[in-house]
């Protein structure tokens, strides 16, 4: 089993940038797409974007197009979501959860994960985000 521990959240200005991190380990990632969804009080969860480790088929909610990067890198178990261009609307706490796929490349699987909420299998403990002047 997979565990996922979050960090690089923080309090930042509008127009600010962070990157957050998600430490994988137990196992490794080439058998998972992996996502970042938040959620701020009085909203629903939000798929943020989400990443193949198979083949790297990426999304990104309309709300984060051309601000956020999902990134991994395969040395360190780790999956990035650069984030740029801040505004209080990103304000929330920010999980990494990863989706089995077990083999299944393309980009099926991260739409399953990000876009409708299938298959959130392992869940880290988040990672508090605040866009705030």
């Amino acid at each position: 089993q997979v565990q996922l521990v979050e960090s690089g959240g923080g309090l930042v200005q509008p127009g600010g940038s962070l990157r957050l991190s998600c430490a994988a380990s137990g196992d490794t990632l080439d058998y998972y797409a992996i996502g970042w969804f938040r959620q701020a009080p009085g909203k629903d969860r939000e798929g943020v974007s989400c990443i193949s480790s198979i083949d790297g088929s990426t999304y990104y909610a309309d709300s984060v197009q051309g601000r956020f990067t999902i990134s991994r890198d395969n040395a360190k178990n780790t999956v990035y979501l650069q984030m740029s261009s801040l505004k209080p609307e990103d304000t929330g706490n920010y999980h990494c959860i990863a989706h089995r796929v077990d083999g299944q490349g393309g980009i099926t699987p991260v739409l399953a994960l990000c876009a409708y909420g299938y298959g959130m299998d392992y869940w880290g403990k988040g990672t508090l985000v605040t866009v705030s002047s």
